[in-house]
């Protein structure tokens, strides 16, 4: 069987990793990367960290709006994709690598498969949601994380709907006991395991609205620890055009964008995190750092409703208390599976395959 999988973007490496690993030993992949995210930083690093094959394909988009870059992504991977005639393309998650993908696939005879289907934000601005819900709805094959997912997909009237786990759990699995054994990052950045807290902000809802984006650096400033921040080039860019970054750099431990291994043991780390990312909710789950998530809705819902992770959006004040309260965290349940979803998901698609 010849799988095209499609990547673009840092979660979808990490994604793509343990289905990479299981797809190697039986069949064929083409691993194709859009380009979206196009620095060392942001993608090669991670492509070496993980072991996982150089893309045989970059389509080297680039940035650009959601418009432009969904365009050129749908034009360069149709091309592709007639040349490769695949028995079936894999998406990840829900950025524009992953719309594209779907709407390619859509008007072929090869088989789509959605890895992180039915996740539902109920936040029709995210960009997200959109390319979320529309892939969902051309897919052929849907590998639900969760429990709530598999509802979302029912209740939307979509079939083929399979309750897989979560791969970035197999992910985390694998390496976190490579990051506390070969990261140094600890080291390096001179941070003692329990004593800081993490931050990541990069959404555009929050880096491209000023108000939102200093409400939140100046609660992170406020803390009572050190609070490091891993910065995405987004983020920095909007942080120089509002003025805002001398300030920023002069509060808080101002970093690079980290390798996933680096990230990993930060995060297995960090007393807390405070995050407006999906994946890095979810990855503080696993690895049971508390998170504070800095939106208003996530699709990760579960983790809210476990008690390990609370939603502040950019309220300084919410943002503050939850910085600053002390954590008492209850017994964690078991949500995304067992460290076995690439396996299931490839035994899925040698079903399709017949």
């Amino acid at each position: 069987m010849k799988v095209v999988s499609l990547v673009g973007a840092r979660p979808q490496f990490i994604k793509a990793f343990p289905v990479s690993r299981a797809l190697a030993d039986r069949h064929e992949e083409v691993l194709v990367h859009t380009g979206q995210h196009y620095s060392e930083a942001m993608s090669e690093v991670f492509f070496e960290e993980l072991a996982i094959p150089t893309p045989e394909y970059n389509l080297g988009v680039g940035s650009g709006t959601h418009g432009q870059q969904t365009g050129e992504m749908v034009t360069r991977f149709g091309e592709l994709v007639e040349r490769e005639e695949p028995d079936a393309i894999v998406v990840y998650g829900d950025t524009n690598s992953t719309l594209a993908g779907a709407l390619v696939t859509a008007k072929t005879d090869a088989p789509l498969a959605h890895v992180e289907a039915g996740l539902r934000s109920h936040n029709d601005a995210m960009p997200e949601e959109t390319n979320r819900i529309l892939t969902d709805h051309v897919s052929d094959l849907l590998f639900a994380p969760t429990e709530r997912g598999v509802t979302n997909l029912e209740t939307e009237g979509i079939e083929n709907v399979h309750l897989t786990g979560d791969v970035m759990y197999d992910a985390i699995l694998w390496a976190r006991t490579r990051a506390a054994d070969h990261s140094t990052v600890l080291d390096d950045h001179d941070l003692t395991a329990g004593e800081y807290v993490l931050a990541t902000v990069h959404r555009a809802g929050n880096t491209d609205d000023r108000e939102r984006l200093a409400a939140i650096m100046r609660a992170l400033g406020a803390a009572d620890r050190e609070v490091v921040l891993p910065i995405h080039p987004r983020t920095a860019d909007c942080l120089e055009t509002y003025g805002l970054r001398e300030t920023v750099e002069q509060q808080l431990t101002v970093i690079e964008p980290q390798g996933y291994l680096d990230f990993v043991r930060l995060l297995d780390g960090a007393e807390r995190v405070a995050t407006d990312s999906g994946g890095v909710q979810k990855e503080a789950f696993f690895l049971d750092t508390p998170c504070v998530t800095l939106r208003e809705e996530t699709e990760w819902v579960e983790t809210v409703d476990a008690g390990w992770n609370t939603l502040v959006g950019a309220d300084e004040a919410a943002i503050e208390r939850e910085l600053h309260r002390e954590i008492t965290l209850p017994e964690k349940p078991e949500l995304y599976g067992d460290g076995d979803a690439a396996e299931r998901m490839v035994a899925l698609l040698e079903e399709t395959d017949g």
